[in-house]
């Protein structure tokens, strides 16, 4: 019975393929011109309105989100740049999987009886990806946001050779299509070129894969169950790593470049006393004070009170500090004379670097005063006296983590912050921080010249004014040093302007906001734009930030 059917199955395939070929052909020579000519004319394009239901539900995957979504934007412009550009991207793209994999395969050598491992062929083929929609997110940090709808069927021509034993084996990638939906974050914004630092990937939802695989010439891919293991096991992977919120950060610029330097903690400074100072006055005696500075600051600097005739002053006097970069930054101490006619006479100066202290412990420092900082400098041999001071780094706690030791280590940060009762605020001293960033539409009945006034428990701050504007951007920070958290407090901002020529009323309100610092307390940060007050549609853009020691 089994060798009549395969008789038959031969004899009927046999017989099968000349009569189709005749019906075909038949088919062909006698069927309407008409039919024909509808075959080779051009498709007809209708509008989605005249499609019915079934028509439209084929034709919607392949709409572009831009015709779907009006938050994405139509971006032909960036295809055409993509596209003429693919052939060198390719190039770039391959060797840069080249150099990644190298290290790879080396691990495997050796492994598994495996000889060698390679790239037969390596291309992404010529057909690039495309973009069917962008969506920019605009946002208060300084970053910028972008979410395009990527697509790719692309023609790759990727080919593995593997040597196994005395086996070569090749391992093609084949039909390879690409769905995916990634968010591209470029933060933070510097004013350093290509102008941002980092950029951070994130997938909004699994990636669609499709490929096929052929081993020695094969489709495995084609085998029962393989294909949707295959294709799971790859989104699954993908997710776990990518999926928002998990994020791959690319640096573009060094850290050290592209660092926004933020405070970390405050340096308490007593100047003690001065011993045996130079004669500068006529009567052979001198008026000293000393003047206190950070390296890399342009704030200006702190002065003790003026001692009269006096060579060997005793001030203990204290001052407070914003310190930003412990390991590198420096106290310069200044000596001077103070004379009630002309310059002040510089008595002598001397340098502490911070590095020499160990957070929260108080270190007493007894120093020669020189003349320069060079020390090899022939005028630092005469002898001007010398200067006692005591300091202590106190950090920030949510940075008191970096410094567990001397300041020249540092440690991981892990910072967390949480809303808390008003009984639960950690209480303490701290520094708030005021970031001005900028203003939207204020605009003044007779000029444009806005700044911005920051008035806090009776100290008034200014920005500088900018000329003839109505979005004024600023980007200028303040600080007020506190010996308590400031609750149920609120901090006064207005934006006025003020004409840069002379003439009568020549300063006028732009608007104002009074802004609430319950939430800063306990929350740390917020940064939020505000409605002006007596203000049509004017808004300004503050940055807050409260740390405490």
């Amino acid at each position: 019975m089994g060798f009549l059917s395969t008789f038959l199955g031969i004899i009927g395939f046999g017989f099968g393929i000349p009569i189709g070929l005749l019906v075909g052909f038949f088919l062909f020579i006698y069927s309407d011109a008409k039919d024909v000519e509808l075959m080779l004319q051009d498709p007809v394009t209708r509008p989605l309105y005249e499609l019915d239901s079934s028509a439209l539900q084929d034709i919607i995957p392949e709409i572009p989100f831009w015709v779907k979504n009006p938050d994405y934007d139509r971006v032909d412009w960036l295809n055409k740049f993509i596209s003429d550009m693919w052939p060198y991207l390719d190039k770039a793209i391959c060797s840069a999987i080249r150099t990644t994999a190298q290290p790879i395969f080396a691990e495997y050598i050796g492994k598994y009886h495996i000889k060698a491992i390679e790239f037969k062929n390596l291309s992404l083929g010529t057909l690039p990806p495309a973009i069917y929609g962008l969506k920019v997110y605009e946002t208060n940090e300084k970053e910028l946001v972008m979410e395009p709808a990527v697509r790719w069927a692309g023609n790759p021509n990727i080919v593995l050779r593997l040597k196994v034993l005395s086996l070569e084996i090749t391992v093609q990638l084949v039909d390879l299509q690409i769905f995916t939906l990634p968010r591209i974050v470029l933060k933070p914004l510097v004013p350093t070129f290509p102008c941002f630092s980092s950029i951070v990937l994130s997938l909004m939802e699994k990636p669609h894969l499709d490929f096929g695989i052929n081993v020695l010439g094969g489709d495995v891919m084609s085998i029962p169950g393989l294909y949707r293991y295959v294709q799971e096991t790859i989104k699954k992977q993908i997710a776990s790593l990518y999926l928002w919120p998990q994020t791959l950060e690319i640096p573009v610029l060094d850290a050290s470049t592209a660092a926004i330097k933020k405070p970390v903690g405050i340096l308490h400074v007593n100047v003690v006393r001065a011993l045996k100072l130079l004669k500068k006055d006529i009567l052979g005696t001198s008026d000293p004070y000393v003047k206190l500075s950070l390296s890399g600051e342009r704030l200006p600097a702190k002065k003790t009170t003026v001692k009269k005739n006096n060579l060997n002053p005793e001030w203990n006097e204290k001052f407070k500090l914003i310190v930003k970069e412990p390991d590198t930054q420096v106290l310069q101490l200044e000596v001077y004379d103070w004379d009630k006619v002309g310059g002040h006479d510089r008595l002598g100066m001397q340098l502490v670097p911070l590095k020499l202290l160990t957070p929260y412990e108080a270190k007493e420092f007894k120093l020669d005063l020189l003349k320069h900082t060079n020390i090899t400098n022939p005028q630092n041999q005469k002898k001007r006296g010398q200067i006692q001071v005591e300091m202590n780094f106190v950090p920030f706690r949510e940075d008191s983590a970096k410094f567990s030791g001397p300041l020249n280590g540092y440690g991981r940060k892990e910072s967390r912050f949480s809303r808390a009762r008003d009984d639960e605020v950690e209480a303490g001293a701290g520094l708030l921080s005021v970031t001005v960033q900028g203003a939207e539409d204020v605009e003044g009945e007779r000029h444009n010249n806005p700044y911005a006034l920051v008035l806090f428990r009776g100290e008034q701050k200014k920005t500088k004014m900018i000329k003839r504007t109505r979005d004024p951007i600023w980007d200028e920070e303040f600080q007020f040093m506190l010996e308590e958290p400031p609750l149920h407090q609120k901090i006064h901002i207005e934006v006025k302007s003020k004409r840069t020529g002379i003439s009568f009323r020549s300063k006028e309100s732009l608007g104002h906001v009074e802004i609430n610092l319950t939430d800063v307390v306990h929350n740390g940060r917020i940064n939020e734009k505000y409605h002006l007050i007596n203000s049509k549609n004017g808004v300004i853009h503050v940055e807050i930030r409260w740390k405490t020691v």
